[in-house]
């Protein structure tokens, strides 16, 4: 259960051959062979099939998506990086909308 104030966090990570660390921690393979272009419209593609979602069915096809494709560790978890408040997130993601699926963002 949330603190009050804040919010539920998921992600998908697709690495590419400019990422700082271009290793898919779900596959261990690198990813230096991914071009951003390639990595950007994998994740509008996955985008596409989450847009007419909402709710709990949203919350549930994106953790699908993120255990089979996310390069990041919390794939295993379906990309649930667990709770936030102001502040504690990037800039990019604090904009966001609650229960919105982002366009792909670049971030460090």
């Amino acid at each position: 259960m949330a603190d009050a104030g804040k919010v539920r966090v998921l992600h998908l990570l697709c690495k590419h051959s400019k990422s700082r660390n271009p290793v898919s921690r779900r596959t261990g393979a690198s990813t230096a062979g991914v071009g951003v272009d390639s990595a950007h419209t994998e994740l509008t593609a996955i985008i596409g099939k989450l847009k007419d979602l909402s709710g709990q069915a949203l919350v549930d096809a994106f953790a699908k998506e993120a255990q089979a494709r996310s390069d990041c560790g919390s794939y295993a978890q379906g990309g649930d990086l667990g709770f936030f408040g102001k502040g504690e997130m990037q800039k990019p993601f604090e904009a966001l909308r609650e229960g919105t699926v982002a366009v792909p963002t670049c971030c460090e």
